[in-house]
């Protein structure tokens, strides 16, 4: 069956290791929408986070972001569909993280936030240099960052917490996962990432291919993290970047080039316009 709708997860898949989008990666996304196939970017950034160099791609119509919570119709520049965590889900998040100090990240529509006094120590946290240059960048300071969550409590598309020690990591992931409908997945070796009971790239994913009357089999997704496998699961053309963690190289189908090679153009190129 041909594909008709191409999903590419950002970091470490479409974005080489300096942030950015190669011309020859930019010229298959032209070349590729102009054939009459969409292409959609499926992220876990908040959409105050999307580099320049995607926003500039006036062929990409859909972007997925806040790992599935948001869907923007880039053209219309408008929200279509929106999935955040439960307010009582999101009860038992806060009184869990009101225990700890852990660095917090709170993406509310579209913006994303972190507790100010950390924000001006991130170089204390361990967070390797590339991270804190991105989230300076792209996080706003907020003092009490947690009272705003439970304050916008209706409103919250992901909770991301920052690690300096794998320890630290390792214990409450254990914690998050007795609490009740949320999904916890990571997109980073330091990170982990809360979205509500149904948040997920696939699910954001699903609600697009139904509005735009594609199968999930005409579907070729690309990614390489923990938070691109649900998406994986139902693409009927799933690939995996050869910088990809091993369990997202066993859920894909073949397996391309490192972000840094030109991998999602050079698959689009063999799989998709051959």
């Amino acid at each position: 069956m041909s594909v008709k709708l191409i999903a590419l997860d950002l970091d470490g898949t479409t974005l080489n290791s300096k942030g950015r989008l190669s011309p020859f990666t930019e010229r298959t996304i032209n070349k590729t929408t102009k054939s009459g196939i969409h292409v959609v970017i499926a992220t876990g950034r908040a959409q105050c986070s999307l580099p320049e160099d995607i926003l500039n791609v006036p062929s990409i119509e859909y972007i997925i972001t806040s790992n599935g919570a948001a869907i923007t119709d880039m053209k219309r520049e408008l929200l279509i569909y929106e999935n955040c965590i439960g307010p009582k889900a999101l009860e038992g998040v806060y009184n869990l993280l009101i225990q700890h100090d852990f660095m917090v990240e709170v993406f509310l529509k579209g913006k994303a936030y972190v507790e100010k006094h950390i924000f001006e120590n991130l170089e204390k946290i361990g967070l390797p240099d590339s991270s804190v240059k991105y989230v300076r960048r792209t996080r706003q300071p907020y003092a009490g960052v947690l009272n705003m969550m439970i304050k916008n409590k209706e409103h919250i598309e992901n909770i991301n917490i920052n690690f300096g020690n794998q320890q630290d990591r390792k214990v409450m992931r254990e914690k998050l996962k007795l609490l009740k409908d949320v999904t916890i997945t990571s997109s980073m070796d330091h990170n982990l990432e809360i979205g509500g009971a149904t948040t997920s790239k696939a699910d954001a994913l699903l609600e697009l291919c139904k509005k735009l009357e594609i199968s999930t089999e005409q579907m070729m997704v690309c990614g390489d993290s923990p938070n691109d496998e649900a998406m994986m699961k139902i693409a009927g053309l799933p690939i995996a970047m050869g910088n990809a963690k091993e369990s997202i190289k066993r859920a894909a189908k073949y397996i391309t080039g490192t972000n840094d090679e030109d991998g999602v153009a050079l698959a689009i190129e063999k799989y998709v316009l051959k």
